[in-house]
């Protein structure tokens, strides 16, 4: 039988942070306990019908269920989905995570935790609305470790409010020196749904020049440190890539359980909606088909390797379509992309301005 990506979604914050636009609410005790029964039922209608070979738990805030609901899920998880995951990754707060028992969860497949640092910097912590401390950070990674787990993610953002290149810096070299093998670096996006879109002519943010700049610090910083790009806005060091997300960018199948969570199955797209009522109800929404080849060139070329002919014509059948190709050719004399036997590719400049190449090569 085929495997997917599994993806798992904890709607549940103590706090909205003000730039984020992820699902999630506040509850309590009684409201995740609930969840947590609603979820299981869920996954466990799934019981024998796609073996899964990477399982993400994402938020929201995961890590606020606790140890004891994590392992319930995580027990539905693997009864119904399989215990064969090569890479089954938690998100954690450097807060609510120091209440975890990661020993245990290493115990129910957890192998990769994910952990939200954003910056460094006391300042940039606080205008961002995050609650946890460099300590919290530190503290949490060797709870981690001590747990058996030491694949650990660390995310940062760039563009944020006063963010200078020599923040940026201090930023990245406290996740080397922590010694993590991942990191997610994502330029900040005002989302129209979050506080920040009310508030974005106060917010002192870095002009476009300057968010280039810092990007462009940040993947030289992070390949002296011995973090290759591998995509976009991520980095790791040598095989230790997310398998999940990998799965994404390779226009490859996953499902997704949990409001706000998507799927694509047997070439069909399909979500909940933003809502723990309808996702209790079981109300799916279609999306129509997927996994065509404009959305196949999109998704590769957010990747370092780029679309390689090769795997095109593994995934379609076909030989990649002369049109996309002269068109990427005439791209290339711009110097932001490489376009050549083995196939298309951005650089660190292209990646900037990935969107209009894509449209480029398209349409």
């Amino acid at each position: 039988m085929k495997t997917i990506g599994l993806y798992i979604h904890i709607p549940f914050c103590t706090a909205k942070c003000p730039y984020c636009d992820f699902y999630s609410v506040k509850a309590d005790s009684e409201a995740l306990d609930r969840y947590t029964c609603i979820i299981t039922d869920r996954i466990n209608s799934y019981k024998g019908k796609y073996p899964a070979d990477t399982v993400y738990i994402g938020g929201g805030t995961p890590s606020i269920l606790g140890t004891k609901r994590l392992c319930d899920i995580l027990n539905a998880v693997n009864g119904s989905f399989g215990t064969n995951s090569l890479e089954t990754t938690i998100e954690v707060n450097p807060c609510s995570a120091q209440q975890l028992d990661f020993s245990l969860l290493h115990d129910f497949g957890i192998n990769r935790v994910s952990m939200g640092l954003q910056s460094s910097d006391p300042q940039e912590l606080r205008l961002l609305g995050r609650r946890h401390t460099c300590e919290d950070v530190m503290y949490s990674a060797e709870k981690i470790r001590k747990g058996g787990i030491d694949n650990i993610s660390l995310d940062l953002m760039l563009g944020i409010s006063h963010q200078t290149i020599d923040s940026l810096r201090k930023s990245i070299e406290f996740c080397s020196d922590l010694d993590v093998n991942h990191i997610s670096a994502y330029i900040l996006k005002i989302e129209e749904r979050t506080p920040y879109f009310k508030t974005a002519d106060t917010l002192d943010l870095p002009d476009d020049d300057a968010v280039c700049d810092l990007y462009e610090f940040a993947v030289e910083k992070l390949k002296s440190l011995g973090y290759d790009q591998y995509e976009i806005s991520n980095f790791c060091k040598n095989g230790f890539e997310s398998r999940h997300n990998l799965k994404y960018w390779h226009c490859e199948e996953y499902l997704g359980i949990g409001p706000a969570a998507h799927s694509f199955i047997d070439k069909r797209r399909f979500y909940y909606n933003r809502s723990i009522e309808e996702f209790k109800q079981g109300i799916i929404i279609d999306d129509g088909t997927g996994g065509d080849i404009e959305e196949y060139i999109a998704m590769t070329l957010r990747l370092n390797e780029g679309l390689k002919y090769s795997k095109f014509e593994e995934y379609f059948g076909t030989p990649f379509p002369i049109m996309y190709r002269k068109k990427a050719e005439q791209l290339a004399k711009t110097k932001l992309l490489i376009c050549d036997d083995n196939g298309i590719r951005l650089n660190t400049k292209g990646f900037l301005c990935s969107n209009s190449i894509i449209t480029g090569i398209l349409y």
